[in-house]
């Protein structure tokens, strides 16, 4: 992109709904609620023939720097100070407001170039509104509606007059396009000739956990820096945010999410919304990482989460969190391996690193395991080794027979990774009982080392040859 733009506001003046109407997807959390909008969201955004990386930030507030108002307000200016321009929004509908002037005077000492934006200038009285705007000595207000894309072309030609025609239109990138948006982006096609493992392809990672695990300060730890809001307080991160670094030379995309409660106890509607935007990082991420508070581990909403996510057929890690905190380190990591396998049978073998993302313990070995876990969700084995080893699981046990009639399985083909899925030519499946199914999986996960991820396999009855031909007398 060529260059960066912060859109900065005091609360509820329309600066995320803004945001998604330049990147061109509902991205953000939108709500009537002031303050929705806490971290700092990157985004790409076009308007007209203006192409930019977008950052929204929290609204901006007069609170003391200890106090969750005082750091979001840092976040935001850490935004202010990394981009290029300023889009300072404020509310003609509603008016001018003392914050609105003390955050002006703050832009105009800067430095940096601010376009005056004048928002919900749609609405009926909004020219007072409007007027009054130029009282903040920043230069002519731009009158814009971002709920209904009105004065995007105004908008557009007040970011070139800032910024100057050489900033605002640098030579083509080619590199500029090769960004993925976990959104909207479709894995890649999945053939028998797939390739062997690219080391250095790079690599989505969702974070998610219950509220309070300690999720953004693990990813602050990873980055070596504040990046992502953080406290004592329960619930501060709302919208999935994706950070970008590199691990070992690999490029590692991570997506901050928010905690998710039992859903009975989801009642408000930004609760709901922030749940369903972690729902959709969960979808398109390759590997999910499910942070645990080791100080009170396995709790039912924990097990549900990691249950979401192997349904969602993802690649699951578990990191036991706040290993600090805890005293008797090896007693209580026996205990918790204990019951990773006895609890959450469904995928064997699945990986569990003790972390601190207070003191940056187990982070190397954490990344280890992603990456091995996705290794393995990526595995493909060939249809002759597959064969090999059906015609030897059946003569070892057997599929039983049902109403007097045995059962055959005839052919085994892996159709797909990402995870792994396995079909089976056999002989009425539909009587194929649970029990040898689970036998085939485990067998499965132990001969060919395919821990801790979901393996699906499906059955279908070879096809009769004679079926359709008339009966001769």
């Amino acid at each position: 992109m060529s260059f960066t733009v912060a859109i900065v506001g005091r609360p509820n003046v329309g600066k995320s709904t803004l945001f998604n109407r330049l990147v061109g997807k509902k991205l953000a959390l939108v709500d009537d609620t002031p303050g929705v909008t806490r971290d700092r969201r990157p985004g790409d955004a076009k308007l007209i023939d203006l192409k930019f990386t977008i950052i929204d930030t929290a609204g901006l507030e007069e609170a003391g720097p200890e106090t969750l108002e005082g750091r979001m307000r840092a976040q935001t200016e850490a935004a202010v100070d990394d981009a290029d321009l300023t889009l300072f929004v404020v509310d003609a509908k509603f008016g001018l407001t003392p914050l609105d002037k003390t955050f002006g005077e703050l832009l105009r000492r800067s430095g940096k170039p601010v376009v005056l934006v004048a928002n919900k200038s749609e609405a009926r009285g909004s020219d007072a509104g409007f007027y009054d705007a130029y009282t903040l000595g920043l230069g002519e207000p731009v009158p814009i509606s971002a709920e209904h894309g009105q004065g995007m072309i105004d908008l557009r030609d007040a970011i070139v007059e800032a910024l100057g025609e050489e900033r605002a239109f640098p030579e083509a990138d080619d590199e500029a396009e090769t960004n993925i948006d976990v959104r909207d982006s479709d894995f890649a096609d999945e053939d028998e000739n797939e390739p062997e493992y690219d080391e250095t392809k790079p690599l989505r990672v969702a974070i998610i956990g219950r509220p309070n695990a300690g999720k953004s300060t693990l990813i602050n730890r990873f980055l070596g820096e504040d990046r992502l809001l953080t406290g004592p307080e329960a619930g501060i991160t709302r919208d999935s945010i994706s950070v970008e670094w590199e691990w070992r030379g690999r490029t590692i995309k991570m997506f901050d999410t928010a905690g998710m409660r039992k859903k009975a106890r989801v009642q408000e509607k930004l609760e709901k919304l922030s749940v369903a935007d972690a729902l959709r990082s969960i979808r398109f991420a390759e590997t999910v990482v499910i942070v645990f508070d080791a100080t009170i581990p396995f709790e039912k909403q924990d097990l549900q989460l990691v249950d979401l996510v192997l349904r969602e057929g993802r690649a699951a890690v578990l990191a036991f969190n706040k290993w600090d905190l805890v005293e008797d380190t090896q007693a209580v990591l026996a205990d918790l391996r204990e019951k990773t396998e006895r609890l959450l049978p469904q995928a064997r073998g699945l990986r569990a690193v003790p972390i601190s993302g207070q003191t940056g313990y187990g982070l190397d070995k954490l990344m280890q395991s992603i990456i091995d876990t996705d290794k393995v969700w990526n595995k493909r084995i060939s249809t002759a080794r597959l064969n090999r080893w059906l015609d030897g699981v059946q003569t070892q046990h057997p599929p039983p027979a049902v109403s007097g009639r045995r059962l055959k399985l005839k052919y085994m083909t892996q159709v797909k990774a990402r995870p792994p899925a396995f079909m089976v030519s056999c002989t009425r499946p539909d009587a194929l009982p649970e029990s040898y199914v689970r036998y085939l999986i485990n067998g499965l996960r132990a001969d060919f080392d395919i821990p801790g991820v979901p393996i699906r396999m499906h059955f279908k009855a070879g096809e009769n040859p004679f079926e359709g031909r008339k009966k001769k007398r």
